[in-house]
């Protein structure tokens, strides 16, 4: 089977063929980093580490790009409230975003720019979109021609025409056009800002992720993606001034994942109902969480539940229950050579296999991947009931689950490789490393510390670290 995607901006499946052959450029929108991710953001971030897997899984290889929103009106508004400074404040739940990942299993980006350290492309950008009269400038902030492009609200299929202005979107009277949208604010007395051609400021939001993606991996990309409540404005606005700029696609497949809802509503720090990763870590595995959100489509709503939860964790037990099976039955099993002694048992794991691979190049179909999962325990648990298994039957099966399980991530299976004494010394290392804003090396050890199953965690006594 092709894999096939849905994209947003068709409304239909599509066959994947990426820009290169082989190669696959993808930038998911990342966090506005002024307070902790909840598990609503934690959708995007599992589901899109899947969705990068199994590309890798299928000969791809891929550029990942998630980006930090690191100043904005509400990193502004909390740092006044705190006393911190903008960029403390980012920088705290910067790090408590790769401790929150890093418990949910989530690889990091192969690229995680922060607005802030990308000032001057985002102001080169707006220069290029005013010098094509496609930006105006406007009593110091500068503004998107919406005009300008006919097809403004061709992805989320909004009608603009019909947007109750005043009620729906803000008035403002230096707009020339009430559907025109911010590219770069002035900067009010005390704020935090830049330095650029319209006066000292800060960048409107979609103009940064235009920007960025532009930047690390060109005009068009393959993959665009992030929650569905992106699609309008964020996205809208994106896909407007990046091909009125370029006069190309700004992405070929768009993929925005449902919502999680509680207590039949959504999830979101703005309704106050969000529960944080960190709080879900400390009450379950990353391996059950994981399971939640990829047993729904990715599309479709998931309803969150202290039941749908324990389903969650028992599940994941009854995987890692087989799977330790496997290995304890591995050690007594028959040696064989080249020679299996349960043929049958062969075919049927070639098979669940297979099933996989199409469930997932289906459109990501998660779900009944995770089925084809659970019939690879099943067989195998019939397998391991025989008096006699050969050796290289077990090994067939853990290198099927090993295959599975590495775009999933259901079950845990790292070995902990580093010493005490040498997650300490690299610790102190990447302290060092932040101290002097070596953010590259501390940003390699973080990798080389979860790679190895180890977390780190703030606490009240300082960093500590322990084993996943």
């Amino acid at each position: 089977m092709t894999l096939s995607l849905y994209s947003t901006m068709t409304r239909k499946k599509e066959v994947f063929i990426p820009l290169t052959e082989g190669q696959v450029r993808m930038y998911v929108c990342g966090p506005t980093v002024y307070d902790y991710i909840h598990i609503g953001n934690a959708r995007p971030l599992i589901f899109f580490d899947v969705v990068r897997r199994y590309l890798e899984f299928s000969g791809y290889e891929v550029t990942f790009i998630v980006n930090f929103t690191d100043v904005d009106d509400k990193l502004i508004r909390k740092a006044e409230q705190t006393g911190m400074t903008v960029p403390e404040l980012a920088n705290k739940y910067i790090d408590q975003y790769y401790l929150d990942t890093e418990g949910l299993a989530v690889r990091q980006a192969t690229i995680h720019p922060r607005v802030t350290d990308d000032m001057l492309d985002i102001v080169a950008y707006i220069e290029q979109l005013v010098g094509k009269n496609l930006a105006y400038e406007s009593g110091g902030d500068v503004y998107f021609r919406t005009a300008k492009f006919p097809e403004y609200g061709k992805l989320s299929k909004q009608n603009t025409d019909e947007l109750q202005f005043g009620i729906r979107v803000e008035v403002d009277e230096r707009k020339e056009d009430e559907r025109d949208f911010v590219l770069w604010k002035s900067a009010k007395p005390g704020e935090i800002s830049w330095t650029s051609p319209w006066g000292d400021g800060r960048p409107g939001w979609h103009i940064e992720c235009s920007a960025m993606a532009r930047k690390y991996l060109g005009d068009t990309l393959d993959i665009h993606g992030g929650g569905h409540d992106l699609q309008f404005p964020h996205h809208e606005c994106e896909v407007a001034q990046s091909e009125s700029l370029t006069g190309k696609p700004l992405a070929n497949y768009w993929m925005h994942n449902g919502y999680i809802h509680i207590k039949d509503e959504k999830m979101s720090k703005s309704l106050g109902n969000g529960i944080n990763v960190s709080q879900m870590l400390e009450r379950y595995r990353a391996e059950a969480i994981r399971y939640f959100v990829l047993s729904t489509h990715y599309r479709n709503p998931l309803n969150f539940s202290e039941e749908t939860m324990e389903q969650a964790t028992h599940a994941v037990d009854r995987i890692e229950t087989c799977l330790a099976n496997v290995k304890h039955r591995m050690e007594s099993a028959v040696s064989d050579n080249c020679e299996t002694i349960n043929p049958a048992y062969r075919l049927k794991v070639a098979a669940i296999l297979q099933v996989f691979r199409d469930k997932m190049d289906d459109d990501m179909n998660t779900a009944d991947a995770i089925t084809a999962v659970f019939e690879w325990v099943t067989e195998t648990n019939q397998l391991l009931q025989l008096e006699q298994v050969g050796h290289a039957d077990l090994e067939e099966s853990l290198a099927t689950f090993t295959l599975m399980n590495e775009v999933l991530g259901l079950a845990q299976t790292a070995t902990n490789e580093l010493l005490d004494e040498e997650v300490d010394a690299l610790i102190v290392e990447r302290n060092e490393a932040r101290q002097q804003k070596n953010w590259g090396r501390a940003d390699e050890i973080r990798v080389i510390l979860s790679e190895q199953g180890i977390l780190l965690e703030d606490t009240p006594q300082g960093l500590r670290w322990r084993r996943k």
